[in-house]
């Protein structure tokens, strides 16, 4: 065995390739992951396409699960495009890092409520939220991205005063 020491700056100026197979080595060294030889493949049923509707009814259910809001507004984000059919990918660390959660654990328990509150929702247990593959990403299709950024836009907007100014610098000068 070898040991190789790199400082983050060294792993930040690493071209792209590098940097999935040093993502892809730690998420397996921590078996956040499980290791696979063959190529790793999404599920072949395709996550549910889901309505501003549908969003703002999984948003009611899971009032009061903070882990669960915090999980599903991360998922507010454009997320990278690909297939056809397309899907929306979220690398499951970003959504770790970025909802200040404490465990890769966290983010799948908010995930799973959110698939609970769907499958509650339309009363068909087939009915999937998102998707993984082994290489810690998690797909949603995107529709259901953009209907989770517009109740996202809703429910910032609803909370801010109906005559306070939208530009931060005419909040300054007031």
């Amino acid at each position: 065995m070898i040991g190789i020491t790199l400082t983050a700056e060294q792993i930040c100026n690493a071209p792209i390739e590098v940097r999935r197979w040093i993502e892809h080595e730690v998420i397996v060294g921590l078996r956040l992951a499980p290791q696979a030889s063959a190529p790793r493949e999404l599920h072949s049923n395709r996550p549910a396409i889901c309505s501003e509707e549908d969003i703002a009814a999984i948003f009611g259910r899971l009032r009061g699960m903070p882990v669960a809001l915090s999980v599903l507004f991360e998922l507010r984000h454009p997320g990278i495009s690909f297939g056809n059919p397309p899907l929306r990918s979220f690398r499951l660390m970003d959504m770790l890092h970025n909802s200040k959660l404490e465990s890769i654990d966290q983010v799948m328990v908010g995930l799973g409520a959110i698939s609970s509150a769907l499958t509650e929702l339309r009363g068909d247990a087939g009915q999937r939220f998102c998707d993984f593959d082994n290489e810690g990403h998690c797909f949603v299709a995107p529709e259901t991205q953009a209907s989770i950024a517009k109740l996202w836009h809703d429910v910032v907007i609803s909370q801010q005063p109906v005559d306070a100014p939208r530009d931060p610098l005419m909040r300054a000068v007031g």
